[in-house]
């Protein structure tokens, strides 16, 4: 399994998605041995895989452990930004720009397909699409490529990276199987790829519920942080989390908050995210008169970000394209009710939500003022919501992908007799 990050080391879902997905595979070793592939050293849980960096293959370089340049949601830019405060002797070990990263872990991942021993090669998104094609031209082995999110996703269908969107349509091309994190996915790759529907397979993500025995009906007792102190003051608390980009649909959340504030103006909205439209969304909520409502947090990960879902009085997801959506989950374990894009993965498997188009203002306001002023109407979407987070599982998740690898590796042997 080839990859580009895995927590703690990670800056989005889709590290999230690969731990997921191989702790679940990890718990079925009488079946699946798994060997996942990493770009660079880096300390990894423990969850029943093998790790391989690929830095360990070059013989003038000393395994250690270093943090990646590499996220899923790098511009070519902003590699550039973070290449050049490299000291020269770091940047000895990064490609100068992504692409070239890119055709360097590729390169590698030969000479990793030649010494590991493996029946199917698994590919997630399209920074690891190269090294997968390299290991299955290498072994002949059937190649299975997973995508998280496209680039017509990332820029909205407007001004894709050409390279980036024809290295995704290779790598699907190529693959033996496309496994599609949502049929919203699924659909974007039948109609903008050209692949054909017969060849994608829909996994959804899953989730892990920490505990399972949570009353979920009413706020548990929160812990003493500055929202929790803002909430105590009487104020109703909207939250957004993701990158603050085009694709997440920050905007549409800024310009219903002004709608909301006309009506409650007790209400806070908080971003909490990083991303290249954070400036110019500071500076949309002055424009819209609404700063001294709107708080924007940062990046916020592990306690903090479970802190933050506890104190807010709904989840806002106005995603544009959205090709799942984890936060949603990690909003719904944490006890709160979820507005979510119609555009989004994740509202096929979360039925007691409410959903919105990304662009529809007036309806996406109305739904927030109607969680905030009925305290009975967020308590019973908080409880049946937790409810299906049984079903919405890992482990569900890698039984679809062993019967994906099991039907692959049955053809290859069928053609092989």
């Amino acid at each position: 399994m080839f990859g580009w990050e895995f927590p703690p080391h990670n800056s989005g879902g889709l590290g999230t998605a690969c731990l997921g997905l191989a702790r679940a595979l990890g718990e079925h070793k009488d079946e699946v041995d798994l060997t996942f592939v990493l770009p660079r050293k880096q300390a990894a849980d423990d969850v029943g895989a093998n790790f391989v960096f690929a830095d360990a293959f070059l013989k003038h370089l000393k395994v250690r452990t270093i943090d990646s340049l590499l996220s899923p949601y790098l511009t070519s830019q902003s590699y550039s930004d973070r290449y050049n405060l490299l000291t020269t002797e770091e940047k000895d070990l990064y490609g100068a720009s992504l692409f070239e990263e890119v055709n360097i872990y590729a390169r590698r991942a030969e000479a990793i397909a030649k010494y590991e021993e493996y029946d199917v090669i698994h590919a997630h998104d399209w920074l690891s699409f190269g090294a997968g094609i390299a290991a299955k031209r290498i072994s002949g082995k059937p190649l299975v490529v997973q995508i998280h999110a496209t680039e017509v996703d990332r820029t909205g269908g407007n001004g894709v990276n050409q390279y980036v969107y024809n290295l995704e349509k290779q790598g699907m091309e190529i693959a033996d199987a496309v496994v599609a994190v949502s049929n919203f996915t699924k659909n974007i790759i039948v109609e903008k790829y050209g692949i054909p529907p017969s060849k994608v397979r829909v996994v959804h993500n899953g989730t892990v519920i920490r505990n399972e025995n949570k009353e979920t009906t009413e706020l548990e007792e929160r812990p003493h942080t500055p929202l929790s102190v803002l909430k105590e003051k009487g104020n109703k608390i909207v939250l957004f989390v993701g990158r603050v980009t085009l694709q997440k649909g920050p905007e549409y959340f800024l310009n219903a908050a002004k709608r909301v504030l006309e009506y409650r103006p007790d209400t806070l909205f908080v971003v909490a995210g990083s991303g290249d439209m954070r400036e110019q969304m500071i500076r949309e909520a002055a424009a819209l008169g609404i700063s001294k409502n709107v708080l924007f947090a940062g990046f916020l990960r592990g306690d903090e970000l479970d802190y933050a879902y506890k104190a807010a009085d709904l989840y806002v997801m106005p995603s544009v394209s959205e090709p799942f959506g984890l936060t949603a989950l990690e909003a719904i374990e944490n006890g709160t009710p979820v507005l979510l894009s119609k555009q989004s993965g994740v509202s096929e498997v979360v039925k007691h939500s409410l959903l919105a188009d990304f662009w529809d203002i007036e309806e996406m306001a109305n739904k927030i003022l109607s969680v905030i002023s009925h305290r009975s109407l967020g308590n019973e979407m908080r409880r049946n919501a937790f409810k299906e987070l049984f079903h919405i599982s890992w482990s569900n998740s890698a039984k679809k992908c062993k019967d994906i690898y099991r039907s692959l590796t049955s053809r290859l042997f069928k053609n092989m007799k």
